[in-house]
Formats: C-alpha cells, sequence, structure tokens
C-alpha cells in the first residue's frame, strides 16, 4: 500500500500528523533534499513539500518530474503562498492544452 509524506518546517506539517500522513520535519535545505531522496525509493505515492523548500531544491525535485510516482506537490507553509504551486499547475494545463486556459496569460 501506498504512503503518503509531508515534507516542511515543523510548524507547518506537524498538524498533517493528526490526519495520518508521514510527517517529516526539516530545518534546512540540505535536510529537506536528503529526506526527499529517502522516501522517493520507499513506497510515497504522494509527497507534499512546503513552498520554501520546494523553491529551494527544485533540481533534486525535477529529478523525479518524468517518474510516476511519487507526485511531488507543493503547498504553503506557515509563512504562506508564494504562488509555486498555481504555477505549477497553469504549467501543466498549458502543455496539456496547449494554451493557458485558466489564467488568461496572466
Amino acid at each position: 500500500m501506498y504512503k503518503i509524506g509531508i515534507i516542511g518546517d515543523k510548524q507547518s506539517v506537524l498538524g498533517f500528523k493528526a490526519v495520518g500522513l508521514d510527517v517529516f520535519g526539516c530545518t534546512t535545505k540540505d535536510d529537506a533534499k536528503g529526506k526527499l531522496q529517502k522516501i522517493a525509493n520507499e513506497d510515497y505515492a504522494i509527497i507534499y513539500i512546503t513552498e520554501n523548500f520546494y523553491d529551494e531544491i527544485r533540481d533534486t525535485i525535477y529529478e523525479y518530474g518524468e517518474k510516476r510516482l511519487p507526485a511531488i506537490i507543493p503547498i504553503p507553509g506557515m509563512s504562506g503562498s508564494r504562488g509555486i504551486g498555481f504555477e505549477n499547475i497553469k504549467k501543466a494545463v498549458e502543455k496539456a492544452v496547449g494554451a493557458d486556459i485558466l489564467f488568461n496569460n496572466d
């Protein structure tokens, strides 16, 4: 059975433990990168990662972009949204349909 994990600063991710996600608190970029590489090779189908760490370890995340699993999804952290999630959705839609139909080229 596949698992769902979340990586980010402890304040942002600790609450997800209550809903059954595996929580991986991080303090540095290297810590987040190491934990992502470790759990990506385990049975994790979805890995949520806070946008601040997502932005800092994009190169590592792109290594998993062509693989079927895990899906690595950015989520806002305690500091709020940086818009990375919306930007990824916009790029995926543009790639799928060939035009920006969601945001009208904003």
